[in-house]
């Protein structure tokens, strides 16, 4: 059988975004692309940042690479599309690849009454 536009149906265990080509957005990138598990796929206009499982932006981290304060108001107009559930904090934005995994921090209830 031969599977067509990428319709695979099993879980990937993946998640990612897509992030401007702009200084601020190659500095996020690379900070990215040194964690374990995280693919970078650079385009002439975006940087399509990937992981497995879950990506974690924190912005200490961030803010240290750049040299100057990075926050969710910059994550947000560096970043485009995404997949995967995103979750914003004051300190970080985490993408789960799994919902279930993201449950904690957007208050779902995973119990069957």
């Amino acid at each position: 059988m031969t599977m067509q536009f990428g319709s695979a149906t099993e879980f990937s265990n993946k998640c990612g975004v897509t992030l401007m080509n702009t200084p601020t957005g190659r500095v996020v990138a690379e900070v990215m692309g040194a964690k374990e598990g995280v693919e970078l796929t650079e385009y002439p206009s975006m940087i399509r940042v990937d992981g497995v499982n879950r990506l974690n932006f924190d912005y200490e981290e961030l803010t240290d690479a750049l040299g100057s304060d990075f926050d969710g108001s910059i994550f947000e107009e560096i970043s485009s599309t995404h997949y995967g559930r995103m979750v914003h904090l004051d300190d970080q934005t985490i993408l789960f690849a799994s919902p279930e995994d993201a449950a904690e921090y957007i208050g779902f209830d995973l119990k069957v009454d």
